[in-house]
């Protein structure tokens, strides 16, 4: 695949992540969860490797801060579920693994990294796991969602020229 349709994909994915990042957000105590990021995150590991899916985790934080419907906490969530999710893809080959490195990078490490941006911009003491649990249950439901849609559209054969042809399980 051409650099140019792979921008494109990744720029359509921005797109539909932003805009809907005003409409379905859990706001929990500084942070505002929001499953359709890593939805975005595994979908784009899957199809387009790691550093697109970075590159759209990044700029869909940004965009969100921006606008304000997203928090400072997006981006070690996001960036580091993105980029596990997709060196464990690119790696193994199989969804499954996809999803575990996102829930992994947003809702173990990413949630963790939260705690010194907390301190530091916030000047408050959180707990060091606060949290964990908010990020692994936004990174779980947006990962779930994100290999349903693609088992579905690999079994109709609706992305065959975007996967590479290996056992996706």
């Amino acid at each position: 695949m051409n650099k140019t349709r792979k921008l494109t994909i990744t720029s359509l994915i921005v797109a539909i992540t932003t805009l809907s990042s005003h409409l379905i957000f859990i706001p929990v105590g500084f942070a505002k969860i929001f499953p359709i990021q890593h939805f975005a995150n595994v979908f784009l590991a899957v199809l387009l490797g790691p550093w697109y899916a970075v590159a759209g985790a990044l700029i869909v934080s940004t965009l969100r801060n921006l606008l304000g419907t997203g928090s400072i906490f997006a981006y070690p969530g996001s960036v580091i579920g993105a980029l596990l999710a997709g060196i464990f893809y690119m790696k193994t080959k199989k969804i499954v693994y996809a999803f575990v490195g996102e829930v992994i990078g947003t809702g173990i490490i990413g949630a963790v990294t939260t705690y010194p941006i907390g301190v530091l911009l916030f000047g408050k003491e959180l707990t060091v796991f606060g949290f964990v649990p908010a990020f692994m249950i936004s990174s779980f439901t947006g990962s779930l969602l994100a290999i349903g849609l693609l088992k579905v559209m690999m079994k109709n054969r609706v992305i065959e020229g975007l996967v590479e042809k290996s056992v996706h399980k």
